[in-house]
């Protein structure tokens, strides 16, 4: 699962891999803001260590993992790859994401 077209939040996040999934929409906002917590630790963690989050209300959980870096030969900017996992009602479903570090320092999806 997770094939659905990534979009950014103000956050930066990765999420939209899982919209239109049944994961996608059984996550409720604090789930979001535990996930994008997440993925800003993920912008600067080194490759492969993952980041971890749990929603204790709702029993959702999730991991993102930097699991490539390199260049944008366009931009000259550094783009990353991530795996990232949400786990619901104990169904994990794992998607891949490309984000991408802007001029300001922030990070925007790639396509």
């Amino acid at each position: 699962g997770g094939s659905g077209q990534l979009w950014a939040t103000g956050a930066g996040a990765l999420i939209g891999a899982f919209v239109g999934s049944s994961i996608g929409k059984s996550l409720d906002r604090a789930d979001m803001e535990y996930h994008n917590r997440a993925v800003n630790q993920a912008y600067s963690a080194p490759i492969n260590q993952t980041i971890s989050w749990n929603n204790p209300e709702s029993g959702h959980s999730g991991s993102v993992t930097p699991v490539r870096e390199g260049v944008n030969s366009a931009t000259g900017g550094v783009c990353r790859q991530y795996r990232q996992t949400i786990v619901v009602d104990g169904q994990p479903e794992t998607a891949y994401g490309t984000a991408c570090k802007n001029n300001d320092g922030t990070w925007s999806l790639a396509n």
